[in-house]
């Protein structure tokens, strides 16, 4: 059985998702992060860096949450999540891409210099640049989904795994309040019936067991 190492409100979301919709069998192995699991020898043998997810799947051990949902995508080829034509495939690399490059990373620096960093490394004006990053690349994401339900093709993709956990981080932090079609986006994939918990629902259950 695969084991999906992870915690609650991380990016581990983004393979509990691919593991959920193609009705995989897995077991899922919480990490503790506030208590330094993660920098425990057993796990660092897994994930060197310390981070969360890490899949294990037999003999291989896969770290970076979007190359899981690859992996698992096309593991279970069957089920569709990796679109089979060659053009959509390449649609979803570009937009997973796209959602960990131009999005994720504008959130990730407002994280940092809002309570990661120690306080004297902080930088307010560095936050206000990334959210402005932030919402530039979001506009380009919300053209994209102008008339769409998905973001490649007719139906869930490894696209939409990797990216909508990044649309709803953003809506966690108030960057897509005006962006009607990403709002309404994030909604109807957290409707689907085999979705994980949204940021905000994981955090509130991390903090009800700590």
């Amino acid at each position: 059985m695969m084991k999906l190492y992870g915690l609650g409100p991380t990016r581990s979301l983004r393979a509990l998702w691919a593991l959920q919709e193609l009705d995989a069998d897995f077991e899922f192995v919480p990490v503790n992060l506030l208590g330094g699991e993660n920098r425990h020898p057993d796990f660092l043998r897994l994930n060197p860096a310390g981070k969360v997810p890490v899949l294990v799947d037999g003999d291989m051990v896969l770290t970076e949450s979007a190359a899981i949902v690859f992996y698992l995508a096309e593991k279970y080829p069957d089920k569709g999540l990796m679109p089979s034509d060659l053009t959509e495939r390449a649609e979803a690399y570009r937009w997973s891409l796209f959602a960990v490059t131009e999005l994720e990373q504008p959130l990730w620096r407002i994280s940092k210099h809002s309570f990661l960093y120690p306080e004297d490394k902080r930088l307010p004006e560095d936050i206000a640049l990334a959210r402005e990053d932030f919402a530039a690349m979001a506009e380009v994401l919300e053209r994209h989904m102008d008339g769409r339900t998905f973001i490649v093709g007719d139906r869930i993709s490894v696209a939409d795994c990797v990216t909508v956990y990044v649309i709803d981080w953003g809506n966690e932090v108030g960057l897509i309040d005006g962006l009607p079609n990403l709002k309404a986006y994030i909604e109807r994939m957290y409707a689907r019936p085999k979705a994980p918990p949204r940021i905000a629902d994981a955090l509130a259950s991390l903090e009800a067991a700590g």
